[in-house]
């Protein structure tokens, strides 16, 4: 890789991404040293799934294992699940409630409290004057890796940097706004799906933020009237570039639904038919008429509205060709139990296999798989200019927002990546 094949100078938008920024080894440890464990801030959970004291959650920064936890003062903590003493995992569950506040580590017994502080060493002082550890060992010393922990609108994040600004500061307005507009009350979660892709974790941050192809790709928007792309829509970007949302108002007064299929270039194959049709029912419950809400939080989050689904999408990096996607489902805590049934029934629309979303993990490893061996070679990014706008309208016909996410990107590895170039180890 070099400056002619990705732009690493500063002010430069990229246009052109060389293919090995989704295969190289080098770069992936590069990004989990300079991204997720850098200066940023990255998602670890919702507060809703850690209502009581004791409660866990078992999650990734990067690819680095992580616990995100309530101790019994309220306080959330954060810590890598890794033993100080051997490197183990400490904690084997997913998400639970450790009743007695602590995480125990199988392998040798070392506990820690739920702020991660090492409280327990079996034969610390060693047995009738026989082994032990010295008399200075102090349990301070020896915790579990801590991050920082703050929360913004219910959204847990958490971050390795001493000296970033705070979460607030990292989202800027535009994004608190919007985190704000979907969590505009107190939440329940009501179930989880985790979708595995065989390919970067990248190709999925630039799916995510890709209007362009919403209703080319996903032919269930435009066949059953949920979107298309003359429909009233904005897309936003922060000032970095690397943050987004996608907005799209409900269709206005009668529509002719046929007209819709016309815009997307080619059509499901069979009869286009629900069963249940209750499943595309809307019902608006946000003051505005935005039906659908993509909101991309860098590195490792999407906040989605669609209909009345209401989800989290946790980006996590396994290996530079394995990703995982967490979706976390939720609702108003003051659903009542209809609008809960009916909220599980528009999830048939998102997931892994849902019927709008199902084809993204598909096209993520397809262009992992076509671009295997590619090195040098560049993909084309101009679809809408060669520029990155903070707003534009409407959106569908454009790259802006995965030019942004490079933008930003770059602002964090465009050293790294110069480096490793000099090196020929990109």
């Amino acid at each position: 890789m070099n400056a002619k094949t990705m732009p690493v100078a500063a002010g430069s938008e990229p246009t052109a991404v060389d293919y090995a920024v989704y295969h190289s080894q080098a770069i992936f440890t590069a990004e989990q040293e300079n991204i997720f464990r850098g200066q940023t801030w990255c998602y670890l959970g919702l507060e809703a799934e850690l209502a009581n004291s004791g409660d866990f959650r078992s999650t990734h920064v990067g690819n680095t294992p992580v616990v995100v936890t309530r101790a019994t003062d309220g306080t959330i903590h954060a810590w890598v699940n890794r033993c100080a003493h051997k490197g183990a995992t400490v904690c084997r569950s997913l998400r639970g409630n450790q009743a007695d506040g602590a995480f125990v580590c199988v392998y040798h017994q070392w506990a820690y409290d739920a702020t991660g502080a090492l409280v327990g060493v079996p034969f610390r002082r060693g047995l009738k004057g026989v082994g032990g550890y010295q008399a200075d060992f102090d349990p301070a010393e020896h915790s579990l890796e801590r991050l920082r922990v703050e929360s913004f609108a219910g959204m847990v994040f958490g971050t390795f940097s001493p000296s970033i600004a705070p979460l607030e500061d990292f989202l800027g307005p535009l994004m608190r706004k919007y985190i704000s507009r979907v969590f505009q009350r107190p939440v329940k979660v009501l179930g989880y799906a985790r979708q595995f892709m065989a390919g970067n974790w990248k190709l999925y941050s630039e799916n995510s933020r890709d209007s362009y192809h919403g209703a080319l790709l996903h032919l269930f928007y435009p066949t059953f009237g949920i979107y298309r792309q003359s429909q009233e829509s904005a897309g936003e970007l922060s000032e970095e570039g690397f943050h987004n949302v996608f907005t799209v108002s409900k269709p206005k007064g009668d529509v002719d639904y046929d007209s819709f299929g016309d815009e997307a270039n080619r059509e499901m194959q069979g009869e286009a038919k629900l069963q249940d049709e209750r499943l595309l029912a809307f019902r608006p419950e946000i003051a505005d008429d935005v039906g659908l809400h993509i909101q991309s939080i860098f590195p490792s989050v999407v906040v989605q509205q669609i209909q009345n689904t209401l989800a989290t999408r946790q980006i996590v990096p396994h290996g530079t060709d394995r990703t995982e996607l967490v979706w976390t489902y939720f609702g108003y805590a003051d659903d009542d139990e209809e609008t809960t049934r009916h909220r599980l029934r528009n999830l048939n629309l998102v997931g892994p296999s849902g019927l709008i979303s199902m084809e993204d993990g598909e096209a993520v490893e397809l262009c992992q798989q076509g671009t295997i061996g590619a090195e040098g070679k560049r993909s084309f990014v101009e679809m809408g200019g060669d520029d990155v706008r903070q707003y534009y309208a409407p959106m569908g016909m454009d790259e802006n927002s995965v030019r942004g996410f490079w933008k930003g990107y770059l602002g964090l590895m465009g050293n790294a990546l110069a480096d490793l170039a000099a090196e020929g180890r990109a």
